[in-house]
């Protein structure tokens, strides 16, 4: 996938079964962070300030990713066990057989946003 120019030709770019997902992880953002901006940082589209990142997200080909700060997945590292999702440092994965759920992306998103002071 080549740089995006926005988050719309993002999730138009990402294969067809994510974009759905794509398309619901980005109006919860939207909703859970209505003061940040929609940004384009390290290719993936996200919500921030300025270069901060608060929460990105990315599709690759079978599965979806949110991308948070360190401190957020861990603080919620149980959680996302429980959900069934696997999580990195700063990731979490998910496909259309197992979504996110919207509380957890809210959860992840605010924790994300506290721990990085904004």
């Amino acid at each position: 996938m080549t740089a995006p120019k926005d988050h719309d030709a993002y999730i138009a770019a990402a294969p067809e079964p994510l974009r759905p997902l794509l398309a619901d992880l980005r109006a919860q953002l939207a909703r859970t962070l209505p003061d940040a901006e929609e940004i384009i940082a390290y290719n993936m589209p996200g919500f921030g300030f300025g270069k901060t990142v608060i929460a990105g997200y990315a599709a690759f080909s079978k599965q979806c990713g949110l991308y948070l700060s360190n401190a957020a997945i861990a603080a919620h590292a149980d959680e996302i066990a429980a959900s069934g999702l696997k999580a990195t440092k700063t990731g979490v994965t998910f496909s259309p057989a197992k979504p996110i759920p919207d509380a957890l992306v809210a959860k992840l998103a605010l924790s994300s946003r506290k721990a990085l002071g904004l």
